[in-house]
């Protein structure tokens, strides 16, 4: 299955986009920190098999997307949502099942709760739910432990910096060391990754996601409606960020839920174990 890469024109953006399939529903898959389209390139062919058109594009601030802007409030997840509302329009497919990775869950996560859109779909991949995540940094000193990197991004130049020093070494860090089984982290995919966070405005465009998720105000802070589509959550268990006691409670916003573990895999769960994710999804969405 080939994929070609466009330019995809939506809410005063050119998003750069990795498609592959044809049809009228669309898969939109979107990618997490420090990521870029690319995190999807294994999932994409599966779901254009299935008869999906899918869209994977490099989200605001990421990658060959342009323009990065260079406030933080532009990065507000009612401004995201804006971005993910005008590239469904943009497709001028019918139908739509939504997927997340990382801030792309929480984005997809926030999207779906508010349903800008119609969504058939909703996957979900290694983030919780929002209400869920605040509960528990209120509560758990282990995941405030863990989430130690979110307050660091809050501190002005210096994260841009650290992340890119040493031909970004700590963007490359961030997916080999993590990862259980580094298979799928070659160092063509690492140079990947590091080569997208250096170009010009992107870090800065990256870690303003967190800035303006500490902002008051927006949808992230709820209140949360019941997400009445159909929800799967793919979770690597050993996801060295977010703790799998991070589920507890979902069922309470999600009204049809369904939890696939993997035991052994990293926050980095469709790239490290691509094989086993690709099952899962073949087996929970209908064709198209």
């Amino acid at each position: 299955m080939t994929i070609t890469t466009r330019t995809v024109e939506a809410n005063g953006f050119r998003f750069a986009v990795d498609e592959a399939g044809e049809g009228d529903h669309l898969a939109l898959c979107l990618h997490g920190f420090p990521e870029s389209r690319f995190s999807w390139r294994h999932q994409l062919p599966l779901l254009a098999e299935m008869g999906y058109r899918v869209w994977a594009p490099d989200l605001r601030g990421y990658g060959e997307t342009e323009p990065k802007p260079k406030a933080v409030s532009a990065y507000l997840i009612d401004r995201l949502m804006e971005d993910v509302a005008a590239l469904i329009d943009a497709s001028g497919t019918k139908t739509v099942t939504l997927i997340g990775h990382d801030w792309g869950a929480g984005l997809a996560w926030t999207f779906a709760a508010n349903a800008p859109r119609p969504l058939e779909r909703l996957v979900i991949m290694n983030v919780p739910h929002p209400a869920v995540m605040s509960a528990q940094l209120g509560k758990s000193w282990a995941q405030l432990k863990k989430s130690w990197y979110m307050f660091f991004f809050q501190l002005p130049g210096i994260p841009e910096a650290a992340m890119t020093a040493n031909d970004a070494r700590a963007i490359r860090q961030a997916f080999h060391g993590m990862a259980i089984d580094k298979t799928h982290f070659t160092p063509d995919v690492l140079d990947r990754y590091a080569r997208d966070a250096q170009r010009p405005g992107a870090i800065r465009g990256m870690i303003n996601w967190y800035r303006a998720a500490f902002q008051i105000g927006g949808k992230m802070r709820g209140p949360w409606p019941t997400i009445e589509t159909p929800t799967l959550i793919v979770w690597g268990e050993e996801d060295a960020a977010l703790g799998v006691e991070l589920l507890e409670g979902t069922d309470q916003y999600v009204r049809d839920l369904t939890i696939r573990r993997l035991p052994g895999v990293s926050h980095w769960v469709q790239q490290e174990a691509p094989e086993k994710v690709n099952a899962i999804l073949r087996a929970w969405l209908p064709r198209a």
